[in-house]
């Protein structure tokens, strides 16, 4: 068809729809591809603010002809999410629970709303919505309607489509309705009036009666068949319902406005039965046995393959420990009114199995935080199995196929023999296996034309063999471009005619997210790779050692999820919390640093490491590195940032932010000769503003102020034997420049606690530092010399294997990632990384025998800083806090989104606050008041102490150190953090700014740092 006149539309948009209308290569490069095989670059992308919005925006684009695609969450994994059409993206604005009824346990939705936040606000009324697809943190109710999800729950609640009461819709023309159960007396009267809605319902009818034997026949009866639409619901046993009809057919026939849901109880109580199998086949063998003696709320299963993945990746490690003997498990778990009741169902089951709880292949539970864990191990396998470690890369096309439950474990060893005739190693096998649907992941070779080829024969074979086995193509991701060519294969061509008829039906123009389902593009078309993809290759700063050494493969781990558009739980992300956009999300960045990559014809971005679209995006990227401990695939946004910056600001100039917090250690430093004027400076007004502004930082962020005394200086007047490396009770305390600058009391008071526990304590005196300031900055370069010169100082100490003990731990972190990967092949690097530890750590697996902190009987709550949660983990600093008998609630509210320079910098405040108040600063404030506020990082600290909480956090070595000193307040704990050697408390890194403006004035530097600027590419 002919293109729509994309200028004239995007005008029109701008001037019609009220919400955010975006054509800009950024924005449509983000939206590009979903969380499949597949890649179309949209025309343009609207983000409507009202249903009512969107409504227009349809009909705008139908005046220019435009294709349009309606988008949730984006996670679809066949393709039904990418299109070269306008996106309306339902997912930021349109989140609206509009009303709920308790008592007919109804609601009524707008389609931007997650499944979690749904269930959240139903929770008052002990209600939920049935269906629980594994995304369910993050994805929408109007993709769910789209797809058809089901997820594990779907055993006891089934698919979306049972969960459909109404639906209001729009079709591309215009035509505006609720639909629903449709009585023959009630269509009469709908035809009668005339018009267009009686034009669609007598259509409808036309269609159903003329392929009413085809239907009956031809549609596979099992649980999970979503493949094709739904013409079954039209036939006069199922209420000719319009509703459900329409319900999977991934937006290619209208655009779902509202939607009326039908909703269940919470459970009141659970138990989780596990058995395990020799094999996935045998515990296949098993299920029709299972289901004949239970009906379970969910019947999950997972393979050995699965977990062995689990072990190597070190991921859900605990669940995985309790699990009873075997090489594939079914976790069978049941609801009810009563815990006995629970209990007596599955011990049921095992009585009618001839198993018991002593049985060595049996682990039951009955306790629900227990049961969560290892139901999320299960849930976790897509992300699991998309980056295997032995870096094969696995690919969606075949994961979801499902057949009748009976007929399982015969499908999966043909299934398995067709993988070893293509050559597929051991690909794992997991899934619903209650209702007979199977998950996996291929290696499909989808960058040469062999490999492609081999990928479009095997979904052909494969089709074949579930048909075989009377089975359906999709059990739960729906058909779009992965399965859409092949629907033919399963219902023959009599009713992919029908298909065919009703898409004219309601989209003569095949304007509705064209090429999927019907009349679809080939399954080997369009790809997000394929043989004609011809990345770039850069040289980098970081060696990526996970990653083949490529930045390439390190952009590409991002798989399209979605866990980064989670709302709550966990640290990723904490821009897109804020934002709700796609492109302030780790998966957005990840899609535009692959359009970056410049390898297809219709790249997005072309302007290569000089992109302001890209930058743009990773701008607010508070390089938490939340995601590379969240992400299932483990995609480290932060180190893809720094790479980024590194590029981008080569040979010219930087923001000033870059310079003044870039280079804090420096000025830091350079403090120590009048720290007092120094501070005097920063509180002048003028002054103090013109720093700022000079130093690229937001006026709303406090000036700082240096300590007096630094720990360093403390420590050189201190009256001590230096101690030898060699002596295993030596340790390093690392002079980090947070705590050596401004906080020298956490120092002094780890210096103290590391003493009682038996220690000797050395620390640097010379100039060091991590270069972690700027590394987050990308100034790379500058950070290996920095990095080498500290690996000088602390050789000594390297090569007797003592080890480093820190205690910031964005400075740690950097010890334990980034210089790895930053230096791969430095071997004093290797050292440092496997020396350094953390100040719980040491005291925790490392600490004399017959040493215990003092008691403290204390409640805290506890905020973890997002590298110690990403990178080193918090196990340790739990377990000191309970030999201490300190009653810790450890949040799970996400980062203090001050995260280093990011809260400091002009233009970020905002954002910083806003990720602040979704979580820690509402918790802080409900912490009792006679209660301690812990937080090991600076940056936690001061987002604290400078949030309006009224609370100043202290960091864990001052709290021990207080109490082996007796000076531990039994009230008002905010006095624990007056530090009697610092001034006033201080802000983070980044509120340095002043001092670093003024010394950079001064002494001309920025030119100097500039360097010669290159051309622009």
């Amino acid at each position: 068809m002919t293109p729509p006149d994309t200028s004239g539309l995007e005008a029109a948009l701008r001037a019609e729809v009220d919400g955010e209308v975006r054509f800009d290569a950024g924005s449509r490069g983000a939206y590009a591809t979903d969380g499949s095989n597949y890649r179309q670059v949209p025309i343009g992308v609207v983000v409507p603010r009202t249903v009512e919005a969107g409504a227009r925006a349809v009909s705008v684009c139908a005046r220019f002809d435009a294709p349009v695609l309606s988008r949730g969450g984006g996670t679809s994994l066949a393709g039904q999410s990418t299109n070269t059409a306008v996106v309306i993206d339902w997912s930021k604005y349109c989140t609206g629970v509009l009303s709920v009824e308790p008592e007919r346990r109804t609601c009524v939705v707008e389609p931007g709303i997650v499944l979690d936040e749904l269930n959240r606000h139903l929770a008052r009324h002990r209600l939920q919505f049935g269906p629980k697809p594994s995304t369910h943190s993050h994805c929408a109710l109007g993709g769910m309607i789209g797809n058809n999800s089901c997820g594990a729950s779907a055993q006891a609640y089934g698919k979306t489509v049972d969960n459909i009461r109404r639906l209001e819709i729009l079709t591309y023309d215009g035509q505006r309705a609720w639909v629903g159960p449709t009585p023959p007396d009630e269509r009469a009267r709908i035809v009668a009036g005339g018009g267009r809605l009686a034009e669609i319902y007598a259509g409808l009818d036309r269609i159903a009666t003329a392929y009413l034997a085809d239907i009956r026949r031809g549609y596979p009866k099992i649980p999970r068949r979503v493949s094709g639409y739904n013409l079954d619901s039209l036939l006069p046993e199922n209420g000719f319902d319009v509703a459900k009809a329409l319900v999977g057919s991934e937006g290619t026939l209208v655009t779902v406005l509202r939607a009326e849901l039908d909703l269940v109880p919470v459970p009141s109580y659970q138990s989780l039965l596990v058995l395990g199998y020799d094999d996935i086949c045998a515990a296949a063998d098993d299920v029709p046995r299972l289901l004949e003696h239970c009906s379970p709320t969910q019947l999950e299963a997972l393979d050995g393959r699965m977990a062995q993945l689990m072990r190597e990746e070190g991921a859900y490690l605990e669940s995985l420990a309790v699990l009873p003997e075997g090489d594939s498990w079914l976790m069978v778990q049941y609801s009810g009114d009563s815990q006995d009741d629970v209990d007596e169902q599955a011990h049921a089951l095992l009585h009618a199995l001839g198993r018991d709880e002593k049985d060595g292949r049996v682990a039951f539970s009955d306790n629900p935080e227990r049961e969560q864990k290892m139901l999320k191990a299960r849930e976790a396998g897509l992300g699991v199995t998309a980056r295997p470690p032995d870096d094969r890369e696995t690919w969606e096309g075949w994961e979801d196929s499902a057949v009748p439950p009976e007929r399982l474990g015969d499908y999966l060893r043909d299934l398995k023999r067709l993988f070893e005739e293509f050559g597929y190693d051991h690909p794992s096998l997991y899934g619903h296996f209650g209702q007979g649907c199977v998950h996996t992941r291929i290696p499909f070779g989808l960058k040469t034309a062999e490999g492609v080829a081999g990928f479009r024969r095997f979904l052909e074979r494969a089709a074949d063999l579930v048909v075989s086995y009377g089975g359906s193509l999709s059990g739960e991701h729906g058909d779009g471009q992965s399965r859409g060519e092949l629907l033919t294969r399963m219902f023959g061509e009599r009713l992919v005619t029908a298909f065919g008829e009703l898409k004219a039906l309601f989209d003569p123009g095949n304007r509705m997210n064209p090429g999927k389902i019907v009349h679809p593009n080939p399954v080997d078309g369009q790809l997000r790779l394929g043989p004609a993809w011809r990345p770039a290759t850069p040289a980098t700063h970081f060696g990526f050692p996970e990653d083949d050494h490529s930045f390439d493969r390190a952009v590409m781990r991002c798989v399209g999820i979605g866990n980064c558009r989670s709302h709550s739980g966990g640290v990723m992300c904490p821009s897109y919390r804020a934002t709700r956009e796609e492109e302030h999300s780790t998966r957005g960045r990840a899609r535009l640093l692959f359009e970056m990559l410049d390898g297809h014809a219709d790249s997005a971005i072309e302007d290569g490491w000089r992109s302001t679209a890209v930058h743009d995006a990773l701008d607010l990227c508070l390089a938490c590195k939340g995601c590379k401990s969240d992400c299932p695939t483990g995609v480290d946004m932060a180190t893809l940032k720094a790479e980024f910056m590194s590029h981008h600001y080569a040979g010219r100039l930087r923001p000033m932010a870059h310079y003044s917090m870039g280079w804090l250690p420096l000025w830091a430093r350079l403090s120590r000769a009048a720290p007092s004027l120094v501070n005097s400076a920063l509180h002048a007004p003028v002054l103090a503003r013109l720093g700022k502004r000079l130093a690229g930082i937001d006026e709303a962020r406090p000036a700082p102020v240096f300590a007096e005394e630094s720990f360093v200086q403390w420590w050189r007047a201190r009256d001590r034997d230096e101690p030898d490396p060699a002596d295993p009770r030596t340790v390093v305390l690392w002079p980090d420049t947070f705590s050596t600058y401004f906080h020298p009391a956490i120092a002094k008071s780890a210096v103290r606690v590391l003493e009682d526990a038996g220690f000797r304590v050395a620390v640097p005196t010379e100039p060091v530092c991590c270069g972690l300031t700027w590394i987050s900055t990308g100034q790379l370069p500058v950070a290996k010399k920095v990095l080498t010169r500290t690996l000088a100082v602390l050789r000594p100490y390297l090569e007797a294997g003592t080890p480093i003990i820190g205690l910031e731990p964005s400075c740690t972190a950097v010890f334990r990632a980034d210089a790895p990967e930053l230096m791969p092949g430095d071997q004093d690097v290797t050292r440092l990384a496997a020396q350094t530890r953390t100040f719980a750590e040491q005291l925790v697996h490392h600490a004399p025998d017959g040493w215990r902190p003092p008691g403290l009987a204390r409640q805290a709550t506890v905020q973890t800083h997002c590298h110690q949660h990403a990178v080193m983990k918090f196990d340790a600093d739990r377990e000191l806090m309970r030999r201490a008998h300190l009653d810790a609630e450890v949040l799970d509210e996400g980062c203090c989104g001050l995260a280093g320079n990011f809260g400091f910098e002009r233009g970020h405040h905002e954002v910083s606050m806003a990720v602040a108040e979704q979580g820690v600063l509402p918790a802080v404030r409900g912490t009792a008041p006679d209660s301690l506020v812990l937080a090991d990082g600076f940056s936690c600290r001061t987002q604290i102490e400078q949030g309006g909480t009224g609370r100043r956090a202290l960091h864990l070595a001052e709290v021990l150190a207080l109490a082996l000193d007796g000076n531990l307040p039994s009230d008002h704990p905010e006095r624990l953090a007056d530090r009697p050697d610092e001034p006033s408390r201080t802000a983070r890194w980044g509120t340095a700014a002043a001092v670093a403006a003024l010394a950079l004035a001064a002494a001309g530097a920025v030119g100097a740092l500039a360097g010669p600027r290159p051309p622009r590419r």
